[in-house]
């Protein structure tokens, strides 16, 4: 029988090489960042130098007098991606858990590749959807039977006042939903699927209905996927830019804390005013809301590793 042949040893040049390029991919991602915020920073000095810190509390938008403050926009991105993740993340578990647990095997397959085409849908046509179609059809159906039943509630009143017109922070809110859904339910259900068998098999056999499996088995080793694709679709949502800007209604002002208001979004702000801006405050202005939507993300991103962090570190207390 003939022995195998030797394996051909690597040259120690080709590793050396492959070392710098692995090394220089990193050091370039992190020179890129650099660079983005370098950008930003001096894009928005004259901005930063002439409003400071008072920018991201003045609602005062007028490029005529040359007076910015990115409040409307800095709570319109906040409020819509909020309300994007308190209806996609009980949506996204229900379908990953259906998906997963519950779902026969002749509609998985079919009913997931649905979900994950939804993703594929590009960004515009969920905004001329919503703004033709399912503004509409909000309006009729929610906002005004809402105002009619809530509209003399001291607080609630307040949350849904304004013109019942289909547009505005709950709309581009639901939008939002709708297009980081995919995401988060392809990641929970790719996570859930990695739970090993026997795990699930033992907590079924000692009585365990489906329930208590996800959330005292499934749930627990797969924590750290199911908080990255919420982070994941939460990212989507504050970057994004056309659909929330055929719904949200693009106004410099709020009026009141409704959801119905029609409000404006950094990426909105951006999308429809950049172009147009002169240079002096006005540019300056809308690249110190990009350089606020980069520090918003980083936050968000920073908190996400802290509540990991935090989760890993309980579970070695209880050990």
């Amino acid at each position: 029988m003939a022995s195998p042949p030797a394996r051909r040893a690597v040259a120690p040049w080709a590793d050396r090489l492959f070392s710098f390029l692995a090394h220089a991919a990193a050091w370039l991602t992190l020179a890129l960042l650099v660079g983005i915020i370098v950008s930003l920073v001096i894009g928005a000095a004259p901005a930063i130098k002439q409003f400071g810190l008072s920018f991201l509390w003045t609602s005062e938008w007028d490029p005529v007098q040359e007076k910015f403050g990115g409040l409307v926009m800095i709570y319109g991105t906040l409020m819509t991606s909020f309300i994007a993740l308190v209806i996609a993340v009980p949506v996204s578990f229900g379908i990953a858990l259906f998906l997963t647990e519950l779902s026969p095997s002749w509609l998985k397959r079919p009913l997931g590749v649905a979900v994950e085409l939804l993703a594929a849908v590009p960004s515009i046509v969920y905004g001329m959807w919503g703004l033709l179609v399912f503004g509409p059809i909000l309006s009729t159906y929610v906002q005004q039977p809402l105002q009619r039943l809530l509209g003399d509630v001291p607080f609630l009143g307040t949350l849904v006042s304004g013109p019942p017109v289909g547009i505005g922070i709950l709309s581009a809110g639901i939008i939002l939903a709708i297009m980081i859904i995919p995401f988060i339910a392809s990641v929970m259900r790719d996570v859930f699927e990695v739970t090993p068998a026997m795990l699930k098999e033992s907590a079924y056999g000692l009585g365990s209905t489906t329930w208590e499996v996800v959330s005292r088995v499934v749930l627990p080793y797969t924590k750290t996927g199911v908080v990255g694709g919420i982070m994941l679709g939460l990212g989507r949502a504050l970057g994004e830019t056309m659909a929330v800007t055929f719904v949200i209604g693009n106004m410099n002002q709020l009026n009141s804390l409704s959801v119905f208001e029609a409000a404006n979004s950094i990426t909105s702000a951006l999308a429809n005013e950049f172009a147009e801006a002169g240079e002096g405050l006005h540019q300056a202005s809308l690249i110190y809301l990009g350089l606020v939507l980069f520090f918003i993300t980083f936050v968000v991103l920073a908190c996400s590793k802290v509540l990991l962090s935090r989760l890993k570190k309980n579970e070695g207390a209880r050990s």
